[in-house]
């Protein structure tokens, strides 16, 4: 997939600005996640350039899915990261729109009535 990676090979070595760019999640949030997630250890080189390996990636899609789409706050992830239990499959994003939707419309019903 040269368009999501770059034309890097899948197991190479990311910065934070590819990793950023490909996830479409801001840096300081990349870096504000490190702070929070202690299963999160990019590699820092000279200058603390962080570099990413495939299964940061993969942890960070499953934070910001976690985070983003499914609802958790910073502390639950947290909880099901040092949990044993294995982390919840994505939702895809048409269920969490659907969900959302079905929940506002009940609180806006029961507020009406």
């Amino acid at each position: 997939m040269p368009g999501a990676t770059g034309g890097k090979d899948p197991h190479a070595f990311r910065t934070i600005g590819e990793v950023s760019t490909e996830l479409g999640i801001a840096q300081h949030i990349l870096r504000y996640w490190e702070s929070r997630f202690p299963q999160l250890k990019p590699l820092q080189r000279a200058g603390n350039r962080r570099y990413y390996r495939p299964e940061d990636v993969t942890l960070l899609r499953q934070i910001d899915s976690l985070l983003n789409q499914q609802g958790y706050t910073v502390k639950g992830v947290q909880q099901l990261l040092r949990g044993k239990d294995p982390l919840p499959e994505p939702a895809p994003v048409e269920e969490n729109l659907v969900g959302a939707l079905k929940r506002i419309r009940a609180e806006l019903a029961d507020a009406l009535s």
